[in-house]
């Protein structure tokens, strides 16, 4: 394929993004008002708990096999690659630009996550349909294509919805929370007179517990175990803060359970023979799930519009953040995905399959995942900063992602 012919592949599907996220300002307007904030609210309810995890499920079930799924077992590590590098290059970049502590978790996502689910599904069948395609006969790389895209959604989403989801939750606990901001910071915040009142009471109530401890350790074992019993609390309460903001229970959010279905459903004979294809006798569950799992994406996207507009009115995130964002998301990470793909195919741990390989490396090198507007919106942190960084993101993505795929499928080739 030629230049020109990937740009158009690779700028179709983020035009259409951006047009769906323009309807989404639109309906978020005060003359319109179809999505404010409550109407926002009730969607990402129903992205969280119904539209996604029906498409994660029905996209597996039907392109996940016995067969195939032993030769991919590649790619959930190839992601969480991703997820890690992109966070470590996000740490850096809120240290390098003082970042608000309240934004910490949004960059370190934005940097981390990648558009794994409809963009793949949209890029790679155009590509593999294109005349001339690098990928051989189009029905068979468009079927691979199919299933390299779903399982890369279903694993995306199992990520975000634990390790994205969970970053965003900590750091936002840890802004509201005012006591660590104390610890860690060393500043004193302003507080209002309940808020002294309540945090005075719990210090005192702590430092009564600790000298109670202290006065019945001293006589028994000395100074020397009561500082080490000191320093033994100090870790328990250190772990204590943050486990309570880890959610544990999203591991088994509704995408990781239907991750497993999905699988589980594609992989066993007899329940694909009950479920999937035109014949069999209960296509209509697998149809029905299809068909919410459709209203995922645009719904997603919908929501990204509505909170641009608070974003277009106020934002507290900087330019150098912004620019930052789109410095490691179209270069770092794509460079990191080459020597990390290259290095995986040198130790012969993806085989000689070219369309699978270029799955891998399109991971790295895909705009920040529209869920982590979904999750600003659930906690109500970031969400107008989140928006203008998706808006910066996805522009620049119709040229950087053509770039990056067109490079990938010349060392490919």
């Amino acid at each position: 394929m030629g230049f020109v012919d990937l740009f158009v592949v690779a700028l179709v599907p983020v035009l259409k993004t951006l047009i769906i996220t323009a309807v989404g300002l639109f309906l978020a307007l005060e003359r319109v008002n179809l999505l404010g904030s409550a109407a926002r609210h009730y969607l990402n309810n129903l992205v969280f708990y119904i539209f996604t995890p029906a498409l994660v499920a029905s996209s597996l079930a039907e392109t996940v096999t016995s067969s195939n799924i032993v030769s991919l077992w590649f790619m959930p590590v190839n992601i969480l690659l991703t997820f890690i590098i992109g966070s470590a290059l996000g740490w850096v970049l809120v240290k390098i630009t003082t970042t608000p502590i309240q934004l910490h978790g949004l960059v370190i996502s934005c940097c981390a996550a990648g558009n794994l689910g409809n963009l793949l599904l949209i890029i790679i069948p155009a590509v593999c349909v294109e005349k001339n395609s690098p990928f051989g006969d189009s029905i068979t790389c468009s079927t691979n294509g199919k299933a390299y895209a779903s399982l890369s959604m279903a694993i995306g989403a199992v990520y975000i919805w634990t390790y994205i989801y969970n970053i965003i939750r900590a750091y936002g606990v840890q802004h509201n929370t005012s006591t660590a901001n104390i610890e860690d910071s060393g500043e004193v915040p302003e507080l209002s007179s309940n808020s002294c009142t309540k945090l005075l009471s719990s210090q005192d109530s702590l430092q009564s517990d600790m000298d109670h401890e202290a006065q019945l350790a001293v006589p028994l074992i000395g100074y020397e175990t009561t500082h080490e019993g000191h320093f033994v609390r100090k870790i328990k309460q250190h772990i204590k803060i943050w486990t309570e903001r880890i959610n544990l229970k999203m591991l088994f959010a509704p995408s990781t359970i239907a991750t497993i279905v999905g699988i589980i459903i594609g992989v066993t004979s007899l329940l694909r023979k009950l479920m999937i294809g035109n014949e069999a006798p209960l296509h209509v569950i697998d149809s029905s799930a299809s068909m919410l799992g459709e209203a995922a994406i645009p719904a997603m996207t919908l929501i990204v519009g509505a909170n641009l507009l608070r974003g277009l009115k106020k934002s507290a995130v900087g330019m150098r953040v912004v620019i930052g964002i789109q410095v490691v998301r179209y270069v770092a990470m794509p460079l990191s995905g080459i020597c990390v793909v290259k290095a995986a195919r040198h130790l012969g741990l993806v085989g000689s399959d070219s369309l699978y390989q270029f799955v891998l490396l399109l991971q790295y090198a895909l705009p920040s995942a529209m869920t982590i507007g979904t999750i600003t919106q659930l906690f109500e942190v970031g969400e107008s900063e989140c928006s203008v960084i998706m808006l910066w993101n996805y522009a620049l993505a119709s040229v950087a992602l053509t770039l990056w795929t067109t490079y990938y499928m010349w060392i490919l080739s």
